[in-house]
């Protein structure tokens, strides 16, 4: 065990407890809390950020999504320009933006772009969960709307790589009018005859599963992911009801047809590209 490395590594001489023990405590290491292994984070990335030992996935950057599923140097990004205002003028909440701006490197907590997948070409849409936990507040829903409205301009189709932790709660009811705007759009998608794919990551839950998450002409999801409108808890709490074994999971959604497939991440592009290629 690496614990036990660790500790043998702290009892050595000073000179080897200071290379190697820090190396293993000093970020190296990554706990998989599905099978509480204790992972190097080099193989995990390597593996697609997916635990070698249980096969849990975890949370993706938008940058590393997009180099997974995009065909090497063909993503241009769309609406970089588009900047969050403190409409509400929320206590911290412009510091907190700019900190996340220059940590991440992104403006906010999705990416939209044109890009091809295996030679087709999509409009595709990112979250980022590494940005207020990819919340929807007024640039996430305007930056989606345009992405939508491209894909019935261009006459392209849709994928949208969605996890969130619901309406952004420091822009109040101009979040939660993102949802019917991004609605609105994905209509005239429809009406537009353009295919949408929706793909659920681990968590997607509040006013993002509630509009453009599960409007998707076909939905795809990773195993093991947490979706769902209120949290399990929440639930619970109102019903007074023990949920079921795995309530709010893929495995759940598609055994009750809420999701039409569950794709592991090694095998999301090639999934992709023969629903896009089925519907040229």
């Amino acid at each position: 065990m690496v614990i036990d490395k660790i500790k043998k590594l702290n009892n050595d001489e000073p000179s080897k407890k200071n290379t190697e023990a820090e190396d293993l405590l000093l970020g190296k290491w990554i706990k998989c809390e599905s099978c509480k292994e204790i992972l190097y984070m080099e193989d995990v990335h390597k593996n697609l950020s997916v635990c070698p030992n249980c096969g849990k996935h975890f949370r993706l950057s938008s940058r590393r999504r997009l180099e997974q599923v995009i065909d090497k140097g063909t993503f241009i990004e769309t609406n970089t320009d588009l900047t969050t205002y403190d409409p509400l003028l929320f206590e911290g909440y412009t510091k907190k933006l700019d900190l996340l701006k220059q940590k991440t490197g992104i403006n906010e907590a999705v990416r939209t772009g044109f890009g091809k997948i295996n030679g087709i070409d999509v409009v595709i849409a990112v979250m980022d969960g590494n940005f207020l936990m990819g919340s929807m507040g007024c640039v996430v829903g305007e930056k989606i709307t345009r992405a939508i409205e491209d894909a019935a301009k261009k006459k392209l189709p849709l994928v949208m790589f969605c996890v969130s932790g619901g309406a952004r709660m420091q822009e109040g009811i101009i979040s939660l009018m993102q949802m019917a705007k991004t609605s609105a759009a994905l209509a005239k998608l429809d009406e537009a005859r353009q295919l949408y794919i929706s793909v659920l990551t681990d968590p997607t839950t509040g006013g993002v599963t509630a509009s453009f998450a599960m409007l998707g002409d076909i939905i795809l999801a990773e195993p093991d992911c947490l979706i769902g409108f209120a949290g399990p808890r929440v639930i619970e709490q109102t019903i007074r009801q023990k949920l079921p074994e795995g309530f709010q999971r893929s495995e759940f959604l598609l055994e009750h047809g809420f999701i039409d497939k569950i794709v592991e991440r090694k095998d999301m592009k090639d999934t992709l590209y023969k629903i896009l290629k089925l519907h040229q």
